[in-house]
């Protein structure tokens, strides 16, 4: 008899992925395993009607970069779109979550994020804001990012649970949105990465799920070897 508890389909993902990574490089075998524990859920990124091709595509690769694994894109006025160029084929290594059919997509997208247990983070100047630097690494958060010329919704905002901004010392009132992006990732990932009381890593089923994602999207006919593997095994 199939014994389908959790351990067994961990053990099945394994093979799965062993079957997947024998046409892999070597080299790519040990990228894999060396930036798939380097990853985290624990902080993800909102990005709200960003439509600047350069914002959209410099975001995704921001959050590759600095180990964010997921991007989640709200469109409620304006599509999103990435610049090839720019992105240099990080869309293939983070997870997008597109907000573009639901009556309300902005809430829509936040009590999906609540029901994962992160925190609304707005990313404005407010009467009650955080500055980076003092901010909670330990809050399982989602950083929101508004639109280039307007900012956040006043939905986001009213929905929001704290309020984040970057110390300014310049004429400039804000940075470009890529740019904020870059400098909040940067600091909350380096905090993280230094502490010893936050579990922020992926757990090791993530990682498996992550790694199977990986190969099915580098492999030439990834997904097809995947399916065939997958129907003469199970």
């Amino acid at each position: 008899m199939f014994d389908s508890s959790p351990k067994t389909d961990v053990m099945d993902k394994i093979k799965h992925l062993k079957y997947l990574e024998s046409y892999l490089t070597t080299h790519r075998k040990l990228l894999f395993d060396e930036i798939s524990r380097e990853r985290t859920r624990h902080f993800t990124i909102v990005a709200e009607d960003t439509y600047q091709e350069h914002n959209a595509s410099a975001l995704v690769r921001n959050c590759d970069c600095f180990g964010i694994q997921e991007l989640h894109i709200i469109e409620e006025h304006q599509r999103y779109r990435l610049a090839k160029a720019m992105s240099q084929g990080s869309d293939k290594w983070v997870d997008l979550h597109y907000y573009s059919e639901y009556e309300n997509n902005t809430l829509t997208c936040i009590e999906h994020l609540r029901s994962r247990g992160y925190a609304i983070i707005a990313t404005t100047p407010h009467e009650d804001n955080c500055l980076l630097e003092d901010y909670d690494i330990g809050v399982k958060s989602a950083f929101f990012f508004g639109k280039e010329t307007t900012g956040l919704s006043k939905e986001a905002l009213d929905q929001a649970d704290g309020y984040l901004k970057i110390p300014m010392f310049g004429f400039s009132e804000s940075f470009n949105i890529s740019v904020s992006a870059a400098v909040l990732i940067n600091s909350v990932m380096s905090k993280l990465r230094k502490s010893n009381t936050t579990n922020w890593r992926l757990s090791e089923e993530e990682i498996i799920d992550l790694k199977i994602e990986w190969c099915i999207k580098t492999i030439q006919n990834g997904e097809r070897i995947s399916e065939r593997y997958l129907a003469d095994n199970t």
